[in-house]
């Protein structure tokens, strides 16, 4: 396995996990009182929004060349860190 599948699979694996983060969130969302569910309805639409961004970079990435992919690979991780500390935080505020 070259080292850009191995990114690759690492990155889905992340993007799965915080799916499923995100649909926890929105379960408890489901069950809060109706002012405090839109303030977690909007920061659920923030995260499904930055996910998104993050899955198109995963699909630029398994369509770039194994030579130029390395030049995406600090966007994808800008990335994914924008959405990993943007979901700690709601989970922190879901609590």
């Amino acid at each position: 396995m070259s080292k850009k599948e191995a990114y690759q699979k690492k990155l889905q694996a992340q993007l799965d996990e915080w799916s499923a983060e995100i649909d926890k969130l929105k379960a408890k969302a489901a069950k809060a009182e109706a002012d405090k569910q839109l303030e977690y309805d909007k920061q659920i639409e923030e995260l499904r929004s930055m996910q998104e961004v993050a899955n198109n970079k995963l699909a630029e990435l398994k369509e770039a060349s194994d030579d130029a992919w390395g030049d995406l690979k600090v966007g994808m991780d800008n990335a994914w860190s924008t959405l990993g500390n943007a979901l700690k935080s709601a989970t922190s505020r879901f609590k």
